[in-house]
């Protein structure tokens, strides 16, 4: 795997091996964000074949900041993944400080209980993610594939598995027992999921 430099993954289309059978796919998992990443590590530790199909493997760009609680690192050591907020240039965090009218609060995180490695984590969000993706593919039966999910296969009222195109353009289906939409907030695939009812209340000023 080539990660440093461009940190990017390589997916099996150029370049990472499968230890299995590609067709013998336990669980597909659209997206390869922190959910998707987490989750393909954590199946993947429990035996199962793995196929994640994200939509870019680059490390993402964006101007965004997170603020890992201490309970989020403490999940991260359920996981096993404790090392992804490790080389990524985080910073630790102990609680916060208020600030109002020159005046000044500290309020600290109740950790006198926990390990001295237990606080908050201050990152940068497209490293994190890159580190949970760098760890997933360290499993032999997770495979990372770069593509665009365009649908979901579906058989008598049960998902069967994906549609999908490639980097390159390539139109090609993944089938498993198993499918788990994990693509963020702005999926295009929940329509096909669910129908969500959303309410807008419009209020008119009276003069």
């Amino acid at each position: 795997m080539n990660i440093p430099g461009n940190r990017t993954l390589k997916s099996f289309e150029n370049g990472l091996s499968w230890a299995c059978n590609p067709e013998s796919t336990d669980i597909i998992i659209v997206g390869a964000g922190v959910a998707g990443s987490a989750l393909a590590y954590t199946l993947g530790k429990d035996g199962r074949r793995v196929r994640v199909i994200e939509r870019d493997l680059t490390e993402p760009d964006r101007i965004v900041g997170e603020l890992l609680q201490p309970g989020g690192y403490l999940k991260l050591i359920e996981l096993g993944l404790e090392d992804c907020v490790s080389d990524i240039d985080a910073q630790r965090v102990f609680g916060y400080a208020i600030f109002k009218d020159g005046k000044s609060a500290k309020l600290s995180y109740p950790l006198e209980n926990f390990p001295s490695d237990v606080a908050g984590r201050s990152f940068h969000h497209g490293r994190f993610i890159q580190k949970m993706r760098e760890k997933a593919a360290t499993l032999s039966n997770v495979k990372m594939e770069q593509g665009t999910v365009t649908s979901l296969l579906e058989e008598n009222g049960t998902i069967k598995g994906v549609e999908y195109k490639t980097r390159i353009g390539q139109e090609l289906t993944a089938h498993a027992p198993l499918t788990i939409v994990c693509d963020g907030c702005f999926s295009n695939l929940r329509r096909s999921l669910c129908n969500p009812k959303v309410m807008i209340n419009l209020y008119r000023i009276k003069k």
